[in-house]
């Protein structure tokens, strides 16, 4: 896929871009910075790889593979909130995975943040994420790209664009992007109807592509 250049956002204008569909911002968000301030310091991280997620199965965009398909819940309320917020969910038992909500407030979308590259407060980083063998993994995948800003549920949300947050979205040259199915989601959502999964072309810190695995009946 690819995606025309476009200027730099202005900084009053990233909600009003946020506001439309998830499909069409997540191409948009490839090499945006976002930034949390946090006791142990700022972190930024470019993001060079998302996910579109999109709304429940009664709505005018169905999607399969997204936690509001089968409705509002008190965990994916920020789905449905206004653009711009966060959703952060725990998964596995063990891993926050961090979203930017999308679309007009009351209609669930959103973009999982899937991997990106620490830029700023590195060191911040490394010590969330003592396991991290280079530069390159440090936020290579949704729980490591969270871990790294130190991002948790306590963080859902909460305005991406506002005071601890930042978020900037620089242009991005229309050869750079890729699109895909979407990373471990069974079903008919991850199959190639749904290739709602961008990345910058050729970038380093881009994760590993993983099919869900087929879960054979009890």
């Amino acid at each position: 896929m690819t995606v025309s250049s476009r200027p730099l956002v202005p900084e009053d204008r990233v909600r009003e871009v946020l506001s439309g569909d998830a499909r069409e911002i997540a191409p948009l968000l490839l090499g945006a910075i976002l930034t949390h301030e946090t006791p142990d310091g700022p972190v930024s991280v470019r993001l060079t790889e998302v996910e579109a997620y999109m709304g429940p199965g009664d709505s005018q965009h169905p999607d399969p593979g997204s936690h509001t398909f089968r409705g509002p819940t008190r965990r994916n309320a920020p789905m449905f909130g206004p653009a711009g917020h966060l959703y952060v969910y725990f998964t596995y038992g063990m891993h926050y995975c961090a979203n930017i909500v999308c679309g007009p407030a009351g209609h669930a979308s959103a973009v999982l943040l899937r991997a990106g590259e620490v830029v700023a407060g590195r060191e911040a980083a490394l010590v969330r994420r003592p396991t991290s063998k280079s530069a390159r993994d440090l936020a290579s995948g949704p729980a490591r790209l969270a871990l790294a800003l130190g991002l948790t549920t306590a963080d859902s949300g909460r305005d991406a664009l506002s005071a601890p947050f930042g978020l900037q979205l620089p242009p991005v040259p229309a050869a750079d992007i890729s699109s895909g199915p979407r990373v471990g989601v069974s079903g008919d959502g991850g199959s190639h109807d749904y290739p709602w999964r961008f990345w910058l072309t050729g970038d380093p810190t881009v994760s590993r592509y993983k099919a869900a695995k087929v879960r054979s009946a009890p």
